[in-house]
């Protein structure tokens, strides 16, 4: 059974994944939007500090977009990290 941090890695990485068509940095982005749109801050805060403490565990365009979600800092809304809007 996976720990709630390795289900948020593994939901983390699979967005990235269903992204992947659009290139890594598309990808990246549309990743951390999806997850500033629907992941409670507590859920984004844990993702960031996986980020720190096990980047290998995340999927290069999923740890980017935890990369773009840490720069950006928690505000706990929902709003797009996307610079095409």
């Amino acid at each position: 059974m996976m720990s709630n941090l390795e289900r948020l890695v593994y939901m983390a990485n699979q967005i990235a994944r269903n992204f992947a068509a659009t290139g890594d940095e598309a990808a990246a982005r549309a990743t951390a939007d999806h997850i500033m749109a629907f992941w409670d801050p507590r859920m984004r805060a844990q993702l960031v500090d996986r980020l720190a403490a096990a980047p290998e565990s995340l999927e290069p365009p999923a740890r980017q977009a935890a990369t773009i979600l840490r720069d950006r800092g928690d505000r706990g809304r929902a709003t797009s990290v996307r610079d095409d809007f």
